[in-house]
């Protein structure tokens, strides 16, 4: 697959045809910041009248996606943007973290950690617009094999924040099977789409 490619559901798509899309959406009534080709989530604080009002999104409301591009690397881990996009046609609200796991035909090792570095902020997510939270792999590697015992996963399971239900994308990457070793933490929920290696 291209490095300039990410995943929608199940299928591959390109930066290129992203732009077109994302620009379709946000000329359906939404706008962005000077030179934006995508409507951005709104910030508001948890308690505001805006918030009260919106529902929360919904795993089938949302098209939960994997920025791939060339990733971010640094100590031995590679950063990836989760992003979750409002393909409904009323504005929603999410908050805090959203559950993820490495998977095969089940669930490999400990779900993701939370990653507490960044504040958490509830967002109204307009239709068509796309907030991200930053997923970190950490290189399996760096874990002694008996403890870890690595495997090829393939795919990543994801519970968008206060859901029980899942989306499932395909991607390929070697995780640990053995439950212990934290190989996968995620950021809060974050405004705007996320850019790969950043």
């Amino acid at each position: 697959m291209s490095k300039t490619a990410i995943m929608i559901g199940r299928r591959p798509i390109s930066l290129a045809t992203l732009g077109v899309l994302t620009i379709a959406l946000a000329g359906c009534g939404q706008t962005g910041g000077t030179g934006s080709t995508h409507a951005k989530a709104t910030t508001k604080a948890p308690g505001g009248s805006g918030v009260a009002m919106t529902q929360k999104c919904t795993t089938p409301g949302l098209a939960v996606w994997l920025g791939l591009g060339e990733g971010g690397a640094a100590a031995g881990s590679t950063y990836y943007p989760l992003e979750l996009t409002n393909i409904t046609s009323r504005r929603c609200r999410l908050f805090g973290f959203p559950g993820v796991s490495a998977t095969t035909d089940r669930q490999l090792g400990s779900p993701a950690e939370r990653n507490r570095a960044r504040p958490a902020n509830t967002l109204n997510l307009l239709p068509g617009a796309t907030a991200h939270t930053v997923l970190q792999i950490v290189d399996v590697g760096n874990f002694p094999a008996a403890m870890c015992k690595p495997a090829n996963a393939s795919g990543l399971r994801v519970y968008p924040p206060n859901e029980f239900s899942a989306a499932e994308i395909p991607f390929s990457f070697r995780a640990c099977s053995a439950k212990g070793p934290v190989f996968l933490s995620v950021e809060p929920i974050q405004p705007g789409i996320g850019i790969p290696g950043r």
